[in-house]
């Protein structure tokens, strides 16, 4: 049994990869492939109960890395997994609303929303367009509230006023 689980690689390699890992999880692959090596004699249960995975999981790891070697070790998942659109995609659909948002006018999310579902094909959340803008560097920036009824010239004379000259 010992002999169909024998792993065959450098040991120097799968320590450089051991210690070049940045992920958790892809340090314990590979760590199962190093208990491997290093001590053929471990069952995959011990190597199991030493990395945290079961024992079935092992053996799989052992049997990816068997056909493809240390890259089949490494996650390369990550980033957006359901994207609508790539990144440059993103730019592109931004620049008018870059442009527009340049000259003063406000952003409004409804409309980037409804040219954005047009595009995409599908309805989005607003989530998503909030996202998005974030994604690009958009921040939210409300004008001041003023009051409906408020006089400024009132305004301005009461700061001329006040307080009172002694």
């Amino acid at each position: 049994m010992a002999a169909n689980r024998k792993l065959e690689g450098e040991i120097s390699e799968i320590t450089r990869a051991m210690k070049g890992c940045k992920k958790p999880d892809e340090y314990r692959r590979i760590q199962c492939v190093y208990l491997g090596m290093r001590y053929p004699n471990m069952t995959a249960k011990q190597i199991g109960e030493a990395t945290l995975y079961s024992e079935s999981r092992v053996w799989a790891i052992h049997s990816e890395y068997r056909k493809n070697g240390l890259a089949s070790l490494s996650d390369s998942r990550g980033g957006r997994y359901r994207e609508n659109m790539t990144y440059e995609e993103e730019v592109a659909f931004l620049a008018p609303f870059i442009e527009e948002s340049k000259t003063g006018s406000i952003v409004v999310i409804g409309k980037i929303k409804k040219a954005y579902e047009e595009i995409v094909g599908k309805e989005v959340a607003e989530s998503t367009i909030y996202r998005l803008l974030d994604r690009h560097g958009f921040r939210k920036i409300v004008p001041y509230k003023r009051h409906k009824k408020a006089d400024t010239e009132e305004q301005e004379t009461f700061k001329k006023t006040f307080p009172p000259s002694l």
